[in-house]
């Protein structure tokens, strides 16, 4: 009988969101790709130290735990490293006993368009371009930002995740209401909507695939979701009904009327945040693992660039 990733949840994660080569990528930028090749090269024995994203995978990989469970989370390594560097990735992932078995190595290639075959439910790269391209394909993705603060050891058994809402969870389309005619106008239409559900968000196939998951939970392991959000009240009924309407769950919401997420994430203690705006990431940064999606309209080049902006200020 043929493999098949059927059934799996299955993570495609970049060598750079895994493991932490930031030096390594500063040779690549300040020189070429064979002089990044001949330094993971001579670095073949020595294990990368782990990245932003580690913790999450460690963990979801825990559900593979017995024999039972063992077809519930693949996880594919999908990089833009060569061949050669790809051999320390398995090797550093060997070392950490991670059971990663399968990867796509495409020497300075975009490699999105690996994901549907790889029927990914998720992809977590440090390149920016990639996750655009990912996010059009329809495939949940995130750019990690490789000096995040790194998951606490607090909770070994429990996969916590962390979820901004519009424009991530849901569509963008109260945020264009906002975007350009303000609050009010924001906590008026959601309101008069509170009983419509949100159409999906990019990363609705994300939630539904953990949801799947947490209903057949691995002997010893957990998943906690939260929303995390800068609706409040009365604009979170909306949120709340749209996932009744879609038979979710989260464990728990925060609707923080436009307060800072990051002492709350920190709080929660998430393996990992994802989150469509940039200054909320790095905010959150300085506290959790934290992506971008680069969805929505505050994605778009004009608002982008406005984003940005106030991100440095």
């Amino acid at each position: 009988m043929p493999a098949t990733l059927d059934g799996r949840l299955v993570v495609a994660i970049s060598s750079r969101a895994l493991f932490d080569f930031e030096d390594e990528n500063r040779v690549f930028e300040a020189h070429d790709d064979r002089a990044y090749m001949h330094l993971q090269l001579q670095r073949l024995d020595e294990p990368a130290r782990p990245g932003v994203a580690f913790s999450l995978v460690r963990k979801l990989l825990a559900f593979n735990g017995t024999a039972a469970d063992r077809d519930r989370v693949e996880v594919v390594m999908l990089s833009r490293n060569d061949p050669v560097s790809g051999m320390r990735v398995f090797r550093s992932a060997r070392h950490y006993a991670l059971p990663v078995e399968r990867g796509v190595f495409t020497r300075g290639e975009s490699p999105w368009r690996y994901l549907k075959p790889l029927k990914a439910n998720l992809f977590l790269s440090a390149n920016d371009a990639d996750v655009r391209q990912a996010l059009a394909a329809g495939v949940p993705a995130a750019r990690v930002f490789p000096h995040s603060a790194h998951a606490s050891a607090n909770h070994p058994d429990e996969v916590r995740i962390a979820f901004d809402g519009d424009a991530v969870l849901f569509s963008d389309e109260a945020e264009r209401v906002y975007q350009r005619d303000g609050l009010d106008a924001f906590q008026h239409h959601e309101t008069a909507q509170a009983a419509t559900p949100l159409t999906p968000g990019p990363f609705k196939p994300l939630l539904e695939a953990l949801h799947r998951l947490q209903q057949e939970p691995a002997r010893g392991m957990r998943i906690r979701t939260a929303l995390v959000t800068a609706r409040s009240a009365p604009a979170h009924e909306r949120a709340i009904r749209t996932l009744m309407a879609w038979h979710i769950d989260v464990d728990e919401a925060m609707f923080l009327g436009g307060l800072p997420k990051g002492e709350f994430l920190r709080a929660f203690d998430p393996d990992f945040f994802f989150d469509d705006q940039t200054g909320h990431v790095e905010h959150a940064a300085a506290h959790v693992p934290a992506g971008h999606v680069a969805a929505g309209v505050v994605n778009e080049p004009a608002a982008a660039a406005t984003d940005t902006a106030a991100a440095a200020c």
